[in-house]
């Protein structure tokens, strides 16, 4: 077919999408597992869930794909170090992105079987149930003063050293004087202790 190792996820997108096509005015909820270089996608509609592959996380691929959901489908995904990007990826294209809190998600945490395929899958249902805790997304305008007002403490700038805090919220204790700074003790000798 002469396809580099790159575009398999581009080849996957495709498949995906045309294996999804709305099925007239049925809301469908997608369901999707994350991992670090791909997404496994299960779709639930009609009260019928199934798996439908897999989806690159790379930009691109996630375009795609998300140019080949519906505008009132429904995503979800679990709150993983990629998800919020990959909801902003897909926000433009669909109804709504929800992102699950991982371990308010007991129907996959207490799950006997541990695949991919089943963890999209009962995303999906969760959703399509509307059983799911979701986490908060502020707005973009919101995300960006958390960015700028949530630095560590210690790269602003205080006028009062007693507002300054250590990580865990503590105030530096007072140091002591260290040995240079100390005077040095007069003490009678042992004998004299004794009188």
């Amino acid at each position: 077919m002469g396809c580099e190792p790159e575009c398999v996820g581009v080849v996957l997108a495709r498949l995906i999408s045309q294996a999804i096509k709305p099925v007239g005015g049925v809301v469908r909820f997608i369901g999707m597992d994350i991992h670090r270089d791909f997404c496994e996608v299960a779709i639930s509609e009609g009260g019928k869930a199934r798996s439908a592959g897999r989806v690159s996380t790379d930009r691109e691929t996630l375009t795609m794909f998300g140019q080949s959901l519906a505008s009132d489908d429904k995503v979800i995904v679990e709150s993983t170090g990629n998800a919020l990007e990959i909801a902003r990826v897909l926000e433009p294209f669909v109804g709504e992105v929800v992102i699950a809190n991982p371990m308010h998600v007991r129907a996959i945490s207490h799950a006997k079987v541990k695949n991919d395929q089943f963890d999209a899958r009962t995303l999906a249902e969760l959703l399509a149930a509307d059983l799911v805790p979701r986490v908060w997304i502020g707005d973009e305008q919101t995300r960006v003063l958390r960015r700028l007002t949530g630095r560590p403490r210690a790269t602003r700038s205080s006028q009062d050293p007693s507002e300054e805090r250590d990580s865990r919220g503590s105030r530096p204790q007072p140091q002591g004087p260290t040995a240079d700074d100390r005077p040095v003790r007069q003490t009678r000798p042992p004998a004299a202790l004794g009188a």
